[in-house]
């Protein structure tokens, strides 16, 4: 329940601060320098990084028995960063058909314009993941429970079929939350979540995360050179080795 919170030392507050600063004071040039140059913690500008935010980061990773989460402004933002962040153009995918309309949309229209193709398979079919399975697939995705048919997956089974193929399983788990299911204990690498949905509750904000294991051997595989290789966008880092 309290996951990621820290009492509050300025005023005591019980509940979790909401901060809405843009951005952050440096102690000095070197204190910012650190922190650009990721040598430690803290926070620079809040499109990164922003101490509420945090909070509800680290209490779903927990929830998830994750390692580590990002928050989004949706779900939908949440599916594409993840697909971009790990996808080249030429990629495919092999999805659940029986998903939510938007991710559905994503797949079927909207990833086909950067080069990204996805098969769709009937979730109730689970060895329609592995026959479907080419040589430039890097994701099996599906949904805990379907939206709107409620189709069950088959979590433990898909995660071996992903992972004999040296790629992820992302799993959306909206609709069962992790008060029903943790699919990362299952054996999935990657959740997703429209936060809007259960976990909101309330119908009152828009929100996305993405919940990751820390499992999955991003340089064994060796089909995921946007986590393995220099990033020379950001002095060279190796994503894997830092994140």
């Amino acid at each position: 329940l309290h996951a990621g919170q820290h009492p509050d030392t300025d005023f005591g507050s019980r509940a979790v601060p909401i901060y809405q600063s843009t951005s952050y004071v440096f102690g000095d040039t070197d204190h910012a320098a650190s922190l650009f140059n990721l040598e430690r913690a803290g926070h620079i500008y809040s499109r990164i990084s922003n101490p509420t935010v945090a909070v509800l980061e680290e209490r779903l990773a927990a929830l998830e028995s994750g390692v580590g989460a990002i928050c989004t402004a949706s779900g939908m933002a949440a599916l594409y960063l993840a697909i971009t962040t790990l996808m080249d153009s030429g990629s495919h995918i092999v999805a659940s058909k029986n998903v939510y309309g938007g991710s559905y949309n994503l797949f079927k229209h909207t990833l086909p314009r950067f080069g990204i193709e996805t098969t769709f398979v009937d979730a109730r079919d689970i060895d329609l993941f592995r026959t479907s399975i080419k040589s430039n697939t890097r994701l099996l995705f599906g949904e805990t429970l379907g939206n709107p048919g409620l189709e069950v997956l088959n979590i433990p089974t898909l995660a071996e079929i992903a992972h004999s193929a040296g790629i992820p399983l992302m799993v959306d788990n909206t609709f069962a939350t992790p008060y029903l299911s943790q699919p990362l204990t299952l054996g999935a690498d990657i959740i997703m979540h429209s936060v809007t949905k259960f976990l909101g509750g309330h119908g009152v904000a828009i929100g996305g995360a993405l919940i990751d294991n820390g499992a999955f051997d991003w340089r064994e595989s060796g089909k995921f050179p946007n986590m393995t290789e220099p990033y020379d966008g950001y002095h060279g880092l190796r994503f894997q080795d830092e994140f």
